[in-house]
């Protein structure tokens, strides 16, 4: 059977993409390696960055999707026993700021304002990142966001003198990469993240009833309903091509299947240099593509646990503990956190992110005799990192801000980036792709030149984390992707079979109309 496009890779991206080619009028066919669909989306226990407008486009929650917000963002606790708790009510979070002897009334007023003062700058960056490259001149992002090369430290220094309160805002320009908080562009980083999650300060802590398996369930139905086809374990081997056109692709056992329009949901370098004959690149695109940077630093921790674990600063019931937990205490604990990035070690007080989503959905306990599952996201850890002697890092540093903690082990599960490499394909371990720094952002991202989704073989596209605008679990790149897409396609530079691929151009919106 002939396909007017493959899309190479069901994670949430590929996904999304389908849908929306499916949603133009194309007959297209997703193919995935593994047995289920979902990727890396399945490691991903909030999904704060998804897109509303993606949910609501693709009639997400008519498929079974329904999100969950907590009233509370961020328990940040001390070793002290002390904690600082950000609230989505503003006025609540700076009542208790103000009380707090870790922050004051100075820095309690000074929040209120960066709070602002984000919220405005995310918003002018909006306009780019929900943009395809190309919509706006680059430089226009340091017009409207001066701020974007500065390093987070210097920022958070900025505006407030509390040094927990400074580590626990900075602590989001940091996570799922290997930069440092004194490195230039780690403010970039976190004003992306709130550009694409619409949050402020404190950040978004969202959870999908059922599980992260939810949000792929849903996509994988918007597919289905948009006449799409899923295949799994169904590996690709090779885009075939006809001159310089993408023609197909061909699986691992040697099956070839037809297609004018490919689309890759993997990372960039093995799209590039796996997927691709070398002749297509040359060996100069050979060895830029070989420079792109996606070898991750970010591991995952999961705890089965026979009771809730106790943060003495969370005193209300774990109602504290239902958004984001964050163990990053100080600017210097950050520092020396990050600072094993540098040289792919693993640090020994490692930044952690935790979440426990059976205090928000019950059902998502595995089995009787365990009440809850802690999932932690742990910066930085070395690519070859022995899982066990991780493992034990990680219990022994929630114990220092849990006491007891390990007693109420029952399993415990690593997720190394070597596994992350194994376990889904992506290249170098890089639970974004490819490393989110300024230099690989916009029109770099993956590379300088092919900014816009359109790789080297013409009929061939990206859509995963690894292009504009990266990011997580947001379905944004899926969706410009296919934007991209349906725009070659009216404008006559993508051709499809006779009488195939008839787009239903008006069903998909323009680009300015991707505000939240």
């Amino acid at each position: 059977m002939k396909y007017d496009a493959i899309v190479v890779g069901g994670g949430h991206n590929g996904l999304v993409c389908a849908a929306y080619l499916g949603r133009a009028g194309l007959h297209v066919l997703v193919l995935e390696a593994r047995e289920r669909v979902g990727g890396m989306a399945e490691l991903a226990l909030t999904v704060g960055r998804l897109s509303p407008v993606v949910a609501r486009e693709l009639g997400l929650r008519g498929h079974g999707l329904r999100l969950v917000q907590p009233d509370v963002r961020l328990f940040a606790p001390q070793p002290d026993g002390r904690a600082i708790t950000l609230w989505g009510d503003l006025p609540r979070t700076l009542k208790e700021l103000a009380d707090n002897p870790l922050v004051g009334e100075r820095d309690a007023q000074a929040y209120a304002t960066a709070d602002e003062r984000l919220r405005s700058m995310s918003a002018q960056l909006a306009r780019l990142v929900r943009r395809p490259p190309g919509d706006q001149n680059p430089v226009a992002a340091l017009t409207l966001v001066p701020e974007l090369p500065m390093s987070v430290r210097d920022l958070v220094e900025d505006w407030f003198t509390s040094d927990a309160l400074r580590a626990a805002v900075a602590a989001r320009g940091l996570l799922c990469t290997a930069l440092g908080p004194r490195m230039p562009g780690t403010t970039g980083v976190l004003l992306t993240d709130a550009a694409l999650s619409g949050s402020g300060l404190a950040g978004q802590a969202v959870f999908a009833r059922g599980g992260p398996g939810a949000v792929t369930d849903a996509l994988a139905a918007a597919v289905k309903e948009k006449g799409g086809e899923i295949r799994t374990a169904a590996r690709v081997a090779r885009v075939r091509r006809t001159g310089t056109r993408a023609a197909g692709v061909t699986l691992e056992s040697g099956e070839e299947i037809d297609a004018p329009l490919v689309v890759s949901g993997l990372d960039p370098r093995t799209t590039l240099l796996d997927l691709l004959e070398p002749e297509v690149l040359g060996p100069h695109l050979s060895w830029r593509a070989s420079n792109i940077r996606q070898t991750g630093s970010t591991a995952m921790v999961t705890f089965a646990l026979r009771a809730l674990p106790l943060f003495p600063g969370a005193h209300d019931d774990g109602r504290r503990m239902r958004g984001r937990i964050l163990i990053a205490p100080s600017m210097r604990y950050l520092d020396l956190a990050m600072r094993p990035a540098r040289y792919a070690e693993t640090a020994e007080e490692p930044l952690l992110e935790i979440t426990i989503p059976t205090l928000i959905d019950p059902t998502t306990t595995p089995r009787s005799g365990v009440k809850h599952l802690v999932h932690v996201v742990v910066q930085a850890v070395a690519t070859d990192a022995d899982p066990a002697t991780l493992g034990d890092i990680v219990t022994r540093t929630i114990e220092q801000y849990a006491p007891g903690f390990s007693d109420l082990i029952a399993e415990r599960a690593v997720t190394t980036p070597r596994d992350v490499e194994r376990e889904y394909g992506a290249r170098g371990g890089h639970p974004m792709h490819a490393e989110v720094a300024l230099d690989q952002w916009f029109e770099w991202r993956p590379l300088h030149g092919f900014g816009r989704y359109r790789m080297p073989l013409d009929g061939l596209y990206l859509c995963g984390s690894g292009a504009h605008p990266g990011g997580g679990v947001t379905g944004v790149p899926g969706r410009l992707a296919a934007q991209q897409m349906v725009g070659d396609l009216k404008s006559g530079s993508l051709k499809l079979a006779a009488g195939r691929g008839r787009t239903r151009s008006s069903r998909l919106p323009r680009s300015t109309s991707l505000a939240t």
